[in-house]
């Protein structure tokens, strides 16, 4: 298993060793020696899996109390998946950085907390699975708006067609006035 820090140093690429041969593949997608040893420490409380349609996005979504860490992986599909981060005194804040997904790469991502996250389905269907080191908290929930200007997160819409979003994703806030972290 390697683990890749981005350009957001705390952001890791997860790539697992995929032992495949004509009856198919398999692989660990968790396992704590090895994350420890690749520096993610994290006790998981949640498991997480939605579908979504091409060029449905989800996102930028965050909880400002109870922060939650996230690693994500797709099993069907392909997404584009962002991490930005919040946390106010960090050098890359207000930086984000986004990867390809799919079941055909099989990598992973490891958001953690004090970031915001998001993603945006590319393939006709997407199944992501993402564990959570905090339990959901619908009253510390937030939003950021998916095209703020000043991200500037160059998202590859397909077609270039605007995202379809839920209603809470299309009343998100602007970056410039979005709670963050310390």
């Amino acid at each position: 298993m390697k683990f890749i820090p981005t350009r957001i140093p705390d952001v890791v690429l997860v790539q697992p060793d995929v032992f495949g041969d004509t009856r198919g593949f398999f692989m660990e997608t968790w396992e704590a020696k090895k994350f420890k040893a690749g520096g993610i420490d994290q006790n998981f409380v949640q498991d997480n899996h939605s579908r979504s349609a091409q060029g449905i996005l989800r996102g930028l979504h965050y909880q400002i109390e109870q922060p939650q860490g996230k690693l994500a992986r797709v099993v069907v599909g392909e997404v584009f998946d962002v991490a930005v981060d919040l946390r106010k005194n960090s050098k890359t804040f207000g930086q984000w950085v986004g990867v390809h997904l799919s079941a055909e790469n099989k990598n992973m991502l490891w958001v953690p907390a004090g970031f915001a996250h998001g993603f945006y389905v590319l393939s006709e269907w997407a199944e992501f699975l993402y564990k959570c080191t905090e339990f959901y908290a619908p009253q510390h929930e937030r939003c950021i708006r998916w095209d703020d200007k000043e991200l500037a997160i160059d998202w590859p819409l397909v077609q270039g067609k605007s995202p379809i979003l839920s209603p809470k994703d299309e009343t998100g806030s602007a970056f410039k006035d979005a709670e963050v972290y310390p």
